[in-house]
């Protein structure tokens, strides 16, 4: 059973965790939000790749929820000295990732193929696919301006009060190589319980994924971010509450719309009319509650496709 997911960072990498517990992962492809990509002291960071690839690699800092384990901060702790900027931490073993991912856009390779390369080197079977080669930058109208994602994730610790979104460059940007086939000749595609607004919806603002997802055979299943009428985590709540909308399955639901044909909900929670619905606990606190999850939404889109 090939299985497509779209994701963003830490919710998602819990969810493809899981599908590598119950699938061969040559069967699983991951296409990443990079609307959160940013330089920084001139290097180029791809945090929601990064997650996945230390995650699926076994290399995710438990911890912190973000980078690598086994960290050292020698370059963090140099770059403050000298007065440089230290809101955005980098590690001295994650510096080598965006050093060489640098480098070799410089010389004008593909997002796409250095992030399968860094993959193979990680010993990762899974496809690991940006959701485009080209810039998109998501940026929010907020109550202290234009921020850009990393500035109001990270700086502002979310702070802000969030009036729009934007996907800066979208309009012009392409699918990297990949993204449409594996959406078409996925057996089932996935939609991670990853922030909508934030992770999924940049995706969406690419030419022809939208597109792609009304158009596949494959039934398409969101895992629902919200347990009990609150968010797993993140800023989630917040920007729904500033953007004026309820925090409720159903606003998931109208949110993707007509191109989602079920939705994976935790127990007692509140189910959307006009969808196929399973229901467990979405809650992933550890491999087994991964790959629980995961055989929930592959169960479901196995009956929507009868």
């Amino acid at each position: 059973m090939k299985v497509t997911v779209l994701t963003g960072g830490v919710g998602g990498a819990k969810l493809v965790l899981g599908l590598l517990q119950v699938l061969p992962a040559a069967d699983v492809t991951a296409i990443v939000n990079t609307g959160d990509d940013f330089r920084h002291i001139g290097l180029h960071v791809s945090p929601d790749i990064d997650t996945l690839l230390y995650t699926l690699s076994g290399k995710a800092n438990p911890a912190l929820g973000w980078g690598r384990a086994d960290e050292s901060w020698n370059f963090l702790d140099t770059l403050r000295a000298m007065g440089g900027p230290d809101w955005f931490a980098l590690g001295d073993r994650d510096l080598a990732l965006h050093v060489l991912r640098t480098a070799r856009l410089a010389q004008g390779q593909g997002l796409d193929a250095i992030t399968a390369d860094f993959a193979r080197a990680m010993g990762i079977g899974a496809a690991i696919v940006p959701m485009t080669n080209d810039c998109v930058a998501t940026q929010l109208d907020t109550d202290e301006g234009r921020l850009d994602f990393q500035h109001y994730f990270v700086a502002r610790r979310c702070t802000p009060h969030v009036r729009q979104v934007h996907f800066d460059g979208a309009d012009a940007a392409r699918p990297a190589p990949g993204v449409i086939a594996a959406i078409h000749g996925a057996d089932a595609v996935l939609v991670a319980p990853s922030n909508p607004f934030l992770s999924i919806d940049p995706l969406l603002a690419v030419p022809g994924i939208a597109d792609a997802l009304v158009a596949t055979p494959a039934p398409v299943v969101a895992i629902s971010p919200i347990i009990a009428g609150k968010a797993v985590k993140g800023p989630t709540a917040k920007l729904m509450a500033e953007l004026g909308i309820a925090l409720a399955n159903r606003s998931i639901a109208a949110h993707y719309g007509a191109w989602i044909d079920g939705l994976v909900i935790d127990l007692g929670d509140d189910a959307p009319p006009g969808l196929a619905i399973a229901r467990t606990e979405t809650l992933m606190r550890d491999h087994a509650d991964k790959a629980r999850v995961a055989q929930v939404a592959l169960d479901l889109a196995a009956s929507i496709a009868g």
